[in-house]
Formats: C-alpha cells, structure tokens, sequence
C-alpha cells in the first residue's frame, strides 16, 4: 500500500475546496493499493467530508486541540472532529511548532487526545536548517518523536510518522530520497524499540512534487508521501497518483 496524503494549510477558501474535492473524487482513478486522504482547513472540513463520503478518499484535521469541550474560544477539539467523521488527524506539523510556538508537550497532549478520540494520527517530525548544519538531525528527530509517544499503548493500532524536515517545507529544496531513506530507517528502529504497540507507517514531506515523488516511494522504509502546496492544484496531484501507480 502507498499513501498519498494531502494537507491543504491555508491555501484554499471555501469554493476553492468544493471544486477541488469534487476533482479528486470524479477524475482520481485510484488502484487498490493506494490510499488518498485530505486534509482541509477546518472552515472546509464538513462540506469536503460530506462531498467525498461515496469515494475511497479519506480525511483528516490539520490540526485540534486536546481538551474535549470547553471554554477555548477559536479551537476545534479531537472530540469535535471524530464526531464529524474525522479519520486522521496531523500533529506536531512544524509550522504548528514553529510559528505557532507548539511544544513538545502539547504534541504529547495532542496525540493523548487522538488516541482517545480513536482518530489516526500523523505525527510530523524534522529539523531546521540550523539543526541539520550542526548535524543534529537525530538528536532533534529522536526527542521529538520519543516525547510525542511518551506514555502511549497504540494497541495495535496505526501511527503515521512523517519525517519533514523544515527545510525542505515549501522552500522547493527537497531532501534527497537518499536522506529521507536514511532517516525513515531510523525512525522505524526507535519507534520499535518504544514497544509501544503501533503499526507503523512512515510518510516523507518537504516539497514533493512531480519530478521527485517516484524517488521517495520507491524506497524501502518510505511507505507514502505528505504533499502540501501541490496537492491543492489538481493538475499536479493528479500527476502524483499516476507516478506512484
């Protein structure tokens, strides 16, 4: 199986969202052995379930918080998002933690809340630019993963982790498939060795694009990719399914 997940951010108002789910769901021909989901933004979120509820496409939050209900004005809860049909639900993303000054702790709430609203999670994980010049990539990786599963029993059920390195988000420098390899294998050994109980599937992002995306899902360890910017232009994404067929 390959996955091909799409975050939309905040690319795409409402209109733009319902064109948009209404070509994936009538022009995708998608084989059996890939698995599409979405990601739109919260204002899009039920117009895009309800419009993709008959295809095979699946969906998720960009982003929630872990508290059930409450007094929090602005946010979206797990809870909230399960009762609408939510499938997957993306944390940690590093635009969460870096412009939005997330902690490793609150990703460790996030994922708590996921669990228990028996959503899927896609942890997101990677390191500046800074980080990787100072050849701290598996330290950063590694302490960001290892503090987001603390005191987690996944019960044999699915974790998506995708290994996103900052700088390579949207910045168009890619990763080589080569390091994206590279660092899938080793999150693979850490997340066994927590012996938390997880399936684990791991995704690539970080400027996935026509030309690349064949390089990332031929590699052993790399089971997907999360696409952000070219998955909100049908064109493009449609050129993604066709290469990973």
């Amino acid at each position: 199986m390959k996955y091909l997940f799409a975050n939309w951010k905040m690319y795409l108002g409402l209109d733009k969202s319902v064109k948009l789910i209404q070509n994936y769901t009538d022009n995708l021909n998608l084989d059996e052995d890939i698995e599409v989901a979405v990601f739109p933004s919260a204002l899009s979120f039920s117009i895009v379930k309800e419009l993709s509820k008959d295809s095979k496409i699946g969906i998720g939050s960009q982003n929630l918080y872990s508290v059930p209900e409450g007094g929090y004005t602005g946010e979206v809860s797990a809870k909230m998002y399960k009762d609408a049909g939510c499938e997957y639900a993306l944390v940690g993303h590093s635009e969460r933690r870096h412009i939005f000054g997330e902690t490793n702790e609150d990703v460790n709430n996030k994922m708590k809340a996921v669990l228990e609203n028996n959503l899927i999670p896609v942890l997101c994980v990677g390191e500046t630019k800074e980080q990787k010049e100072g050849e701290k990539t598996d330290e950063v990786v590694k302490e960001q993963l290892f503090s987001a599963l603390e005191g987690l029993d996944f019960k044999n059920k699915e974790l998506f982790v995708a290994y996103e390195p900052v700088w390579a988000i949207g910045t168009g420098e890619s990763c080589s498939n080569v390091s994206a390899e590279h660092m899938s294998g080793k999150i693979k050994e850490w997340v066994k060795g927590l012996q938390i109980n997880a399936k684990l599937v791991i995704l690539y992002g970080g400027s996935v694009r026509v030309e690349n995306v064949e390089d990332y899902l031929k590699e052993k360890s790399i089971d997907g990719v999360l696409v952000g910017g070219a998955s909100t232009k049908f064109d493009k994404w449609q050129e993604i399914v066709k290469k990973a067929k």
